[in-house]
């Protein structure tokens, strides 16, 4: 008989880090939102960061994607300090980022909003090879293919920009804050195709502003308050970790007692 399928947090996952954030330090107009951050993006698993309004997580996202630079500390890929890496070597390593705003054409077809995320393959084959292997995984990039991106509804942009990211068969995806703005049915939807792209083997980092629902599909969790990381763990850890409520409660958080303290640890 074989073995029921595995949440998030039940997943085994390889412990060496993909992505690492070194004391990161990091804002804007010389105001630095981010201090000191340090943690790990395990490489095979699905790192969801959550904390409340302001906390820094775009912030965060920014200095993955090169759009904001690191006044002290770096993030490492792979071994690689990313510092003095452009947005577009990024691409080339191999992070890709679907962003918290729709960003698709609205006057392009479905199927040229997809190919677009390949710009910088130069196989013009690779590049329909990969579109059709999409197509199959998320079905309404072949059932809306010739529609134009502007007739879809948000939740089915969302997905067709979850397609378009995996046209450079990416080794991280950043997603930031993807059911924002969607109904309750279609979030679902979105989130189950977090959860089918992270057991492809896709490694992900996420952030969202729906922390039970990204915490409960996620290997590890990190909270983020005031630019600082607040507490890590086991994404089921730190989702019942007394911290979390009072973080989003407003109030500030305390240490943790009983048998979350024992698994989800304050960062020191």
């Amino acid at each position: 008989m074989p073995a029921p399928p595995l949440n998030g947090a039940d997943r085994p996952v390889a412990r060496a880090p993909l992505l690492a954030f070194r004391g990161v330090c990091a804002g804007y107009g010389g105001a630095d939102i981010l201090h000191q951050v340090t943690f790990d993006v395990p490489e095979g698993g699905l790192t969801c960061v959550v904390g409340p309004n302001g906390a820094g997580k775009s912030t965060l996202l920014g200095t993955v994607s090169g759009i904001v630079k690191c006044r002290a500390g770096d993030v490492v890929f792979r071994g690689e300090p990313l510092g003095k890496a452009s947005p577009r070597r990024r691409l080339e390593l191999g992070i890709v980022q679907v962003p918290q705003n729709h960003s698709l054409f609205r006057e392009m077809t479905v199927r040229e909003n997809v190919e677009l995320g390949g710009f910088i393959l130069k196989d013009r084959a690779l590049v329909r090879k990969r579109y059709e292997q999409i197509a199959e995984t998320i079905p309404v990039v072949a059932e809306r293919a010739k529609h134009k991106a502007g007739s879809l509804s948000g939740g089915q942009q969302r997905l067709v920009e979850f397609a378009r990211c995996l046209m450079l068969d990416p080794a991280l995806v950043v997603l930031d804050e993807p059911s924002m703005g969607l109904d309750p049915r279609t979030r679902r939807t979105v989130f189950e195709t977090v959860r089918t792209l992270h057991r492809s083997g896709r490694t992900i980092l996420l952030v969202e502003q729906n922390a039970r629902a990204g915490l409960r599909l996620s290997t590890h969790g990190v909270v983020l308050e005031n630019g600082q990381v607040r507490l890590t763990g086991s994404g089921r850890d730190v989702l019942e970790n007394p911290e979390i409520g009072a973080l989003f409660l407003g109030g500030s958080p305390r240490s943790a007692t009983g048998s979350a303290e024992r698994t989800a640890q304050p960062a020191s």
